[in-house]
């Protein structure tokens, strides 16, 4: 069985040659990293609102199809519960399509203020670097 690979000293050892400091290239990675869990922490909330918001609206209109297990005394009365079913249907469904998209404006809120907080670090620290380059 082969050695495991040291990527740690891989990674060191590809960035010396070419950056004079390893330390700001190291920062770049956390950073990165950092912003991207809470990128992923958004998003993965968002799914997760919107498979609840999702399955509640499927039970619902499982227990409106309830109305199907019952006999009905006429052909015509199937006819009556669908179109029953159709109305209730149609009149919640702008209800729960405004739901999603309240979860969708939330997370674009949410997506902004994450970019925006990066690019203002990103700003401080040129900033920092110029004065300090001068």
């Amino acid at each position: 069985m082969s050695a495991a690979t040291d990527y740690s000293k891989l990674y060191k050892e590809f960035f010396a040659g070419k950056f004079a400091n390893t330390e700001a290239v190291d920062e770049m990675v956390k950073n990165g990293a950092e912003y991207g869990a809470k990128f992923n922490k958004i998003a993965l909330d968002a799914a997760a609102k919107n498979v609840d918001l999702g399955n509640a609206w499927i039970k619902e209109t499982l227990s409106q199809y309830a109305a199907f297990t019952k006999p009905q005394k006429e052909a015509a009365d199937y006819f009556k519960v669908a179109s029953e079913i159709m109305t209730a249907q149609a009149q919640k469904t702008p209800d729960h399509i405004t739901k999603f998209a309240e979860i969708a404006q939330s997370t674009n809120a949410q997506f902004a203020e994450l970019f925006m907080g990066a690019s203002k670090e990103v700003q401080e620290q040129v900033s920092k670097a110029a004065t300090k380059a001068a």
